[in-house]
């Protein structure tokens, strides 16, 4: 975390965890128990809530070094409530509020056909992403649900921006980044989808139809099933060719459009 251009993150891990905690809710009260589970899991020493307390004092020693109020502001910008504490920072002040923002945009485009839209709105969004999240700390309990929450959304973010790109004609653009995606993400059906629709729509069927083929063999494999509905419908219309396959009407999605969309 960044104040006026000036970093506030401590060295130790630990004191890092709770400033991690605090700024993923951030404007919200962070429970007393909470901060402690992170810290300590099930069973804190009897020395926890006096620990907390210190690491509470050291990240606030840190602000009062890059606030213009010192201490003072320190404490009304970490500030201690019934119960736990609370962490105060401006909107501006925060990527994961503007990713959130831009998301809920840009998936709001995309329901309203206005496509160009959308994909600028989601690139916009994870530009922000400079690397995996919390990758400098290690997550106790709450911090390891918050990260899969995160790399959830970005992952959902993604899908709908490759969607996005796909309505608007750009399949041959999306076939490198899609052909990764899948290496990364081998029982992801949305990415699948869209790297068969992409090949489809560059003149790569029958490649197209061997993507189809990995993922039933690695989701029969993994996980003893079959792909779903979607899937198996999207793989009928590319051995038959549908001609629904080969493009977008103007801001809706064709029929493999809805095959393929991203919930």
């Amino acid at each position: 975390m960044k104040v006026n251009g000036r970093s506030t993150v401590p060295t130790a891990p630990k004191p890092r965890k709770v400033l991690a905690l605090l700024v993923l809710h951030a404007n919200h009260v962070v429970s007393t128990p909470a901060l402690m589970r992170e810290l300590w899991g099930e069973q804190p020493p009897p020395s926890a809530a006096t620990t907390l307390q210190t690491y509470i004092l050291l990240l606030r020693k840190l602000l009062a070094k890059v606030l213009p109020g010192g201490m003072v502001e320190a404490k009304r910008v970490l500030s201690t409530w019934p119960g736990g504490y609370r962490l105060h920072l401006s909107g501006d002040a925060m990527d994961l509020r503007r990713f959130d923002q831009l998301c809920v945009q840009g998936r709001q485009a995309l329901a309203r056909g206005e496509n160009e839209k959308a994909a600028d709105t989601l690139s916009e969004a994870l530009a922000l992403w400079r690397d995996d999240v919390l990758v400098d700390i290690a997550p106790g309990p709450l911090l390891e649900a918050e990260t899969v929450r995160l790399r959830e959304s970005r992952l959902v973010a993604l899908e709908q921006r490759i969607e996005a790109d796909l309505r608007l004609g750009r399949h041959h653009q999306a076939i490198g980044e899609l052909s990764s995606l899948v290496v990364e993400f081998p029982l992801n059906e949305n990415l699948h989808a869209h790297l068969m629709l992409a090949l489809h729509r560059s003149g790569r069927t029958a490649q197209a139809l061997g993507v189809y083929q990995r993922l039933r063999a690695a989701l029969i494999n993994e996980l003893g099933l079959d792909p779903s509905s979607r899937l198996r419908d999207l793989h009928l219309a590319l051995l038959v060719c549908d001609p629904a396959l080969d493009s977008e009407p103007t801001g809706t999605a064709a029929t493999p459009g809805r095959l393929i969309a991203v919930s």
